[in-house]
This record gives structure tokens, C-alpha cells and sequence, in this order.
């Protein structure tokens, strides 16, 4: 190994260039690889990272020069997604240099450049096209087959926002070498942090140039349901630090803040025309709930939202007499037209900055730009009070606070959804910039609230009426799926869905909807269906299954591996069912499943099936109250599903009995 980081190394500091080879020569440090041992890995491993390397140059005047090369042994077909170089660009990130190789098993080696790249809008962003002067270009390696070596280098010239700069070293395959240099003017010195990591030491460090390295790095596997890639994976957080303290730039939460709060300065301001709407929206509603529910409305709903990435446009915000002009923004811009119209009633608000990914920001991050998203934290005067306020979190000393999102046009207002729940975000104040944790909503909040009255014939058929009430995220994401639906008979398709995931031969007699576009209102479905086998016959017996419809259990913890990662849930939840189901004439109960109680603190779980007069009665309820739970109660979890599941299958046994017994 020291042998293979040497080689590296030199060629390196060197300056190699690519093109002093022939035309289609791999270099000699991706020749080594070829011939270095892999890390250890299992026969499941699409691909082994052989080495990886990070030079970050540091100019006196704070710019940066990043030079990044990997080395790769592609393993299985799934690992060839290796071969594709995703380089992402802005008018401060811009790449001088990229070049990349392959040696395939047999044959000749293949190389490739810059030149034969595809610029594309930013990678993996929904409407990247639109607005953005963020880029990507796309290099896919020829040959990237399993059993060839593919490798690539690239230099970047940076100048960014923050004098910060992260390693991240892990990979969803294993790692046989990593390391990062940092190179630095003189007087210039640095803080190193490791997050989600043991603490390392440099390998070699001077005055300006300090070296980590790293070897056989385990792959860091994806596992369902888990915290988003940077609340886990282990990375090295670089601080820079000027001579002159004065240059440091952000260093704490607070001067983020206070460097977002200077991008805000004269956006909040409302133009005559706005004052006007805000009239007009708020006449003859004698609350300030109420009003304030009006503006909150008109933004989620009158705003389009366009994606705009120009820029310092990234983060600052466009003046919110412009985004009501124009009538269409993006997030930041969404939330300050909000703040301002908000002002204009007496009602002060602070933007905050978040990641919608809960945990990739925590209290433990150091200070960084990695958020998102924009929202709202809307102060609440005192003495005001509403049964809708329910994301309501007191931080001192700014008071009570409701954080809301106006960019969400399905969540009303008093609410938040659930991967914004108990979420860090940073409150950008006229103080500077305070990290604070968002509240989490009771679990009654969201979920569905189910009800059947149903009768059962001799034959086992099952006909009757259902209805939902679905609240929070459960409402939301309804009514997104029912967005785009123009027809009738289409409206009843998440219906369909769910009958048949719990009965396989059913049909709709009829449905209905209600509320779906009163955000601030639970959504109800009604509907009737019939289902001519449902309850199997075994002689004189006849086995039905009371849990009608709904499955709350899931498998994703039926694995032979054990579990390494959190397990996250979207937001707290709360699901009820009650079904009854009258009995047919001439049977009667022989056997009843036994209740089900389960409470893990966590989560809990309860059913019951009781007799009442001639009806089958089932109620049951599944709550989950913490959002984050460790690997090391992965097991409770996986128990309290296969309890859920073995309960959902239970039947109730009815046997014929004589007429007049």
C-alpha cells in the first residue's frame, strides 16, 4: 500500500498530464490499481474503490483548487454505474480539467475528456432546466464492464460562499485506500472535525500541507427506511482560517444568519399594489388567525413555484413586491412575500433554512450551507391562541413560534409535514442565526381514521360502506394523487388500490370525496363495494377475517443482515380502524382471535375482536410517536411488525347451527 500512495503521490506533485500519453493510455497510477489487491468484500460487492484521492489547494486570497482522482474495479453489472462521471458546475465551481480511463480485461485501454462530455441541467433536480445556472456534465466511460478497472481525474476551481470544505470518504462499496491533502498559504491554518467517524490522524502535516489517509474503508450499506447519507456517512469537516480573523467569513450558526440576513435587506419590502392585496384578502375576517390564514393561503396557492438558481439567487431571495408582480418564486421567495404580507397586519416572521432530508443537519453540524429549503418561523403574538396552531415551538428568546411552509400547498396553515418535524433549521434573525429544532406534532395529526359497516351472507359474500378520514401527510398525499385527475371514475382509483391490496375479488359500488380542496379539513373518502368471496367456507364452518382492509405491517427488517442504521419514520402517525361486520343469519362465533396490546414507547399497537349482539366488531390502533429510532431496537420493530402482520391474518371461526338453537 505504501507503494501505491507513493505512486500516486508523484504523479501528483509532479503535475502529470493526461495528454503526455498516447491517445488512448490509461496513466501509470491507474495501471497500478490494476494490479493492487482488492479490499475485502463479499460476493453480493458490484464494485471495490481502490483508491481515491483529494488535493485542495488554497490560494491567499481564499480561493480554492480541487483536484479529485478515483480508481475503480468494477465487479458485477450494477457496479458499472462507476463508469458514469457526474461533474456538477456553477459559475463559481467551474472545472478546468477532466479526463477519464478504462483498462478493460483484454484489449486495449480507452480514454476519454472534457470534450466528450454531455452538459446537461443539474443532475437528479426536478426542473433543473428552468431556472438554474447550476450544471452538470455528464462523461461516460467506454468499457465500464464488470472485470475492468475505470478510473478519472478532475480539477476544479472554486470560490466559495464559506471558507469550509468537506471530505467525504465513504462509499456504498468498499474502500481500499482514501486520502485528502490540504494544501495551504503560509500563515493560513485550518479545524479539522469527523463527523459520524472515529478521529484520525494526519499522516504527515506541516505548515502548509497537511495529508490524512485512510485504508480498507467498509461499504456503508443502504438500508430501507434509513437517515439520509450525510446524517450518517463519515466525513472529515475542514475549517479554513486566515491570517487576518476579520477574513474568516462564517464560522458560527449565527454569522450564517447574519450573512443570509444581509442578502434580505430591502426584499421585505411592500409595494403599494401588495398593501392593496393584503386589504383586500384580510376585509371583514375579525381575527388575525383568520387573517393570517388568508395570506397563508393566497401564497401556497396563488404563487407558482419556479425552481430559480442564479447565482447568489441560489440563497438570496427576490424582493417580495417582484414574486407578487410576477406571481410565481421559489421557496425563499415564497417565504418572504409571506413574511411581508405578514408585516403588513402587525405580524412579524423570521425565514428559516432547513434541509428537507431530516438529520443531514443536527446539532452537532458544524456551521455550513447545506440546507434546501426556506420556511417560516411566524411569531405569535401574545394572547393569541387557535386550535389549528399546532406547530408551535417557544424559543427564547424570540418567543412563540409557528413554523409553517408556504411553498407546501398541501399542508394547512398551523401545520408542518412530517420530514419538517423535530428537523433542524436555522432561524435567520436581525441577531445573526440561531439552530433550532422544529417542533413535532402530536401523532393524532396524521394518519387515517377508518370506520365499516359491512354485512356478511351465507355464501361468505361481504358488501357495506367505508369511510375515511385522512388528516397531516395521509390527507396530503391523497391529494396530490388526486391533483391531475380530470375524470370521475378516476378519482376512484386510490380506492381500487387499496381493496385490492386486502381482497382479491372486489367491486365499487359507488365513492365519493369530500373536502379536497379544504387543505385545513380532514379528506373524506366514502365509498361501498362488495366482495362475493371474501369469507371462506369449510363445512359448517365459515372463516372470515375481520381486519377487512389496511395492512400496517412491513417487512423491510426481514433481512438476514442485521441492521447498522437508524430507522427513520416520516412523522408521527396515528391509524385507527373499526369494522362491523354483521353476521348471517343461521351462524354463529365459534372462535375469536385474541386481543393484541403491544406498547413499545416508541410505537404501539392494539386490536380487539368482540362480539356485539349479532355484528362482529374489530377495532384496532397503530401509533408511532418517536421519528428516529436506533439500529439496536431494530428488533422491537421487526417483533412488533410480525405481531401487526400475524394479527392482520387472524379469523374469526362461524359455525352453522340448527334453526331454533
Amino acid at each position: 500500500m505504501r507503494g501505491l500512495a507513493a505512486l500516486l503521490t508523484l504523479a501528483l506533485g509532479t503535475g502529470f498530464a493526461p495528454g503526455a500519453l498516447g491517445a488512448s493510455d490509461a496513466p501509470p497510477w491507474l495501471h497500478a490499481l490494476a494490479a493492487a489487491p482488492l479490499p475485502a468484500h463479499d460476493d453480493k460487492t458490484v464494485a471495490v474503490i481502490l483508491a481515491t484521492e483529494t488535493v485542495l489547494t488554497v490560494s491567499p486570497k481564499g480561493q480554492l483548487k480541487r483536484f479529485e482522482r478515483t480508481g475503480v474495479k468494477i465487479l458485477r453489472p450494477e457496479g458499472e454505474r462507476y463508469g458514469k462521471i457526474l461533474a456538477n458546475f456553477d459559475p463559481l465551481t467551474q472545472i478546468s480539467a477532466l479526463h477519464a480511463w478504462s483498462i478493460p480485461p483484454s484489449g486495449k485501454d480507452y480514454a476519454i475528456s472534457d470534450k466528450d462530455g454531455v452538459e446537461t441541467a443539474l443532475y437528479g433536480v426536478m426542473n433543473g432546466e428552468l431556472v438554474s445556472d447550476q450544471r452538470t456534465l455528464v462523461l461516460q466511460i467506454p468499457a465500464a464492464r464488470p472485470g475492468s478497472i475505470v478510473g478519472f481525474e478532475k480539477e476544479q476551481d472554486e470560490r466559495p460562499y464559506q471558507l469550509l470544505d468537506e471530505w467525504d470518504f465513504e462509499d456504498t462499496v468498499p474502500t481500499r485506500e482514501a486520502s485528502y491533502t490540504l494544501r495551504l498559504p503560509p500563515g493560513w491554518t485550518y479545524r479539522a472535525l469527523w463527523l459520524n467517524h472515529a478521529e484520525v490522524a494526519p499522516t504527515q502535516a506541516s505548515a502548509t500541507e497537511v495529508r490524512w489517509l485512510l485504508n480498507d474503508e467498509p461499504a456503508m450499506p443502504i438500508e430501507a427506511h434509513m437517515p439520509p447519507w450525510d446524517g450518517i456517512a463519515g466525513r472529515l469537516v475542514i475549517t479554513l482560517l486566515p491570517p487576518n480573523p476579520q477574513d474568516a467569513g462564517m464560522q458560527s450558526w449565527s454569522d450564517v444568519g447574519a450573512w443570509e440576513g444581509r442578502l434580505l435587506q430591502g426584499r421585505r419590502e411592500a409595494s403599494p399594489e401588495l398593501r392593496a392585496k393584503v386589504g383586500e384578502l384580510t376585509a371583514g375576517i375579525p381575527d388575525l388567525p383568520g387573517k393570517m390564514r388568508a395570506l397563508a393561503a393566497f401564497v401556497q396557492s396563488d404563487i407558482r413555484y419556479v425552481e430559480i438558481r442564479l447565482g447568489i439567487g441560489g440563497f438570496q431571495p427576490h424582493a417580495a413586491a417582484e414574486v407578487f408582480s410576477h406571481r410565481y418564486g421559489d421557496c425563499k421567495d415564497k417565504a418572504t412575500l409571506l413574511g411581508t404580507m405578514l408585516a403588513t397586519i402587525g405580524v412579524d416572521a423570521d425565514l428559516v433554512l432547513i434541509n428537507t432530508e431530516r438529520g443531514s443537519v443536527t446539532a452537532a453540524t458544524p456551521p455550513h450551507l447545506g440546507f434546501n429549503h426556506a420556511i417560516l418561523a411566524i411569531r405569535v403574538p401574545d394572547g393569541v391562541t387557535d386550535p389549528g396552531f399546532v406547530a408551535i415551538r417557544t424559543v427564547p428568546p424570540l418567543g412563540r413560534l409557528l413554523f409553517f411552509d408556504p411553498t407546501d400547498a398541501l399542508t394547512p396553515f398551523g401545520s408542518l409535514s412530517g420530514p419538517l418535524q423535530a428537523n433542524f433549521g436555522l432561524l435567520v434573525t436581525e441577531a445573526g442565526g440561531v439552530l433550532t429544532e422544529l417542533p413535532q406534532l402530536p401523532p393524532d395529526t396524521n394518519g387515517v381514521v377508518r370506520t365499516a359497516k359491512l354485512t356478511l351472507a351465507a355464501d361468505g359474500a361481504l358488501r357495506g360502506e367505508v369511510r375515511e378520514h385522512r388528516l397531516g401527510d395521509e390527507a396530503a398525499a391523497q391529494r396530490e394523487a388526486l391533483r391531475s385527475v380530470s375524470r370521475d371514475t378516476d378519482q376512484i382509483k386510490p380506492i381500487e388500490s387499496q381493496l385490492s391490496a386486502s381482497i382479491a375479488d372486489f367491486e365499487i359500488l359507488k365513492a365519493g370525496l369530500g373536502n379536497l380542496g379544504a387543505t385545513d379539513k380532514p379528506l373524506d373518502l366514502v365509498y361501498e363495494f362488495k366482495a362475493d368471496h371474501y369469507a371462506k367456507p369449510s363445512g359448517d364452518l365459515l372463516l372470515v377475517r375481520p381486519r377487512v382492509l389496511g395492512s400496517l405491517a412491513q417487512g423491510f427488517l426481514e433481512t438476514p443482515e442485521p441492521r447498522r442504521q437508524p430507522i427513520e419514520f416520516t412523522g408521527p402517525e396515528r391509524d385507527t380502524d373499526v369494522f362491523e361486520i354483521e353476521l348471517p343469519a343461521g351462524y354463529q362465533v365459534d372462535d375469536l382471535p385474541d386481543p393484541v396490546r403491544v406498547d413499545t414507547g416508541f410505537a404501539s399497537y392494539q386490536s380487539k375482536t368482540e362480539v356485539v349482539g349479532r355484528s362482529l366488531r374489530y377495532t384496532r390502533s397503530f401509533e408511532i410517536r418517536t421519528l428516529s429510532l436506533p439500529a439496536d431496537r431494530a428488533a422491537e420493530l421487526k417483533s412488533l411488525y410480525r405481531i401487526i402482520a400475524g394479527d392482520e391474518r387472524s379469523a374469526v371461526v362461524l359455525k352453522r347451527v340448527a334453526a331454533g338453537t
